[in-house]
C-alpha cells in the first residue's frame, strides 16, 4: 500500500549531506521561499495548516548506478517531518509522537506502522551497500532562467 507519508531513511554515507550545506545561504532561502508559496501554508503531506512550515528534501536512488537525484523540495510540517526522518526522530527520543502522527496521517494500524518501518529499515540496509552515492542535481534547473 502506497502511504501518503513515508519513512525516507537516507543511507549513512548521505547523512549531513543536504542542499543547504551545498548552497548558499541566500540560493538555500530562495528554494525554501518557493517550497512555501506552492504548499500555501499547508503541510504538503499532512494538510495541517501553520506558519512554521519547514523544508525537505525529497531524494530518489537509484541503487544499481548509485546516484542520489533531488526529487523534490518541499514544505512539511514539524510532525510529518520527524516522522520521515525516523531514525533521527528515535535518536532524540520523540518516537512515539511519530509513530502516533504516522498512524494518524496513514490512518494505518500500529502492526501496519512497524511493518513500514521494517521495509523501511531493509530498504535503509540495502542503499547502505552504495559504498558512495553520486549527486544529480538536476531538479535544480528550474530555478536557472534561460
Amino acid at each position: 500500500m502506497d502511504r501518503k507519508l513515508k519513512i525516507e531513511l537516507v543511507p549513512d554515507s548521505c547523512w549531513y549531506s543536504n542542499l543547504r550545506s551545498l548552497l548558499s545561504k541566500a540560493q538555500w532561502d530562495f528554494i525554501k521561499k518557493d517550497a512555501k508559496e506552492r504548499a500555501q501554508g499547508k503541510c504538503a503531506i499532512c494538510g495541517k495548516k501553520t506558519d512554521k512550515l519547514e523544508a525537505h528534501e525529497q531524494w530518489a536512488y537509484d541503487e544499481s548506478k548509485g546516484i542520489q537525484k533531488l526529487a523534490n523540495v518541499i514544505s512539511v510540517c514539524k510532525d510529518c517531518h520527524s516522522v520521515i526522518h525516523m531514525g533521527r526522530t528515535s535518536l532524540v527520543g520523540n518516537l512515539q509522537k511519530a509513530e502516533d502522527h504516522y498512524m494518524k496521517v496513514n490512518n494505518c494500524s500500529y502492526a501496519e506502522m512497524k511493518a513500514d518501518i521494517g521495509k523501511a529499515n531493509e530498504e535503509h540496509v540495502r542503499r547502505n551497500k552504495v559504498s558512495e552515492w553520486k549527486l544529480d542535481l538536476s531538479w535544480l534547473k528550474r530555478f536557472i532562467k534561460d
